[in-house]
């Protein structure tokens, strides 16, 4: 998508919104939305972190001025953790953590590798299979909430299966990089079915930053 075609589906997002919540916007909802679509347009051009700041402005002025609104749409979205955690755990021992600010940095030393279901508001995560230690032969791991950085580096000791969405953001996959709205990742290793031990992810956040890198 070239500069040009970038801007316009920008403002047809900007006039959809209007169209939509025009009765509830006033001076911090404008200032809010603006910000927003700055921060929409950075990332598509590929300034990630100056965009996930912009980003981050509109999304506090938006709390401000529509303090229901966003508590409404955390509340969706941990009902919706609990039913996918619930479906995806199914028979399997595993942990739930859920809370407004995460931190995994399991990325930095050994450690023990367990299903896992965490919903944040706003979370980092930082996971490298290659220092993991696991438990059973599959372990599923889901990460799901508002915003997020996330950083995983795979390993060719375990099959790994990848189920990722980013509503604004950007997913990154060994060279490739997605960034704007809308973005998925449905991957799956070539020596999943083989593999004696198996890896999960399910991620999803309504924006954040998805890396993944392959040994």
């Amino acid at each position: 998508m070239d500069k040009r075609n970038r801007l316009i589906a920008i403002g047809l997002i900007g006039v959809g919104c209007l169209m939509i919540f025009g009765k509830w916007i006033g001076f911090f909802s404008v200032v809010a939305l603006l910000f927003l679509l700055m921060g929409i347009y950075r990332t598509t051009s590929g300034k990630v972190k100056q965009g996930y700041k912009l980003l981050g402005i509109g999304a506090v002025l938006l709390l401000l001025d529509h303090l229901l609104l966003v508590l409404g749409i955390c509340l969706i979205s941990l009902g919706a953790f609990y039913v996918k955690s619930k479906r995806l755990q199914q028979g399997k021992r595993f942990m739930q953590k859920q809370g407004f600010s995460s931190r995994f940095d399991w990325d930095l030393s050994p450690w023990v590798m367990r299903s896992l279901s965490a919903w944040h508001v706003l979370g980092e995560v930082d996971v490298d299979l290659s220092l993991a230690m696991a438990e059973e032969k599959e372990t599923i791991m889901l990460f799901q909430g508002i915003f997020s950085d996330a950083d995983i580096h795979l390993s060719e000791d375990y099959g790994v299966e990848i189920e990722a969405f980013v509503l604004f953001g950007s997913i990154e996959f060994g060279s490739h990089r997605d960034t704007g709205m809308m973005n998925r990742l449905n991957w799956k290793s070539a020596n999943y079915d083989t593999s004696e031990q198996k890896v999960k992810f399910s991620i999803s956040y309504l924006m954040g930053d998805l890396d993944v890198r392959i040994s």
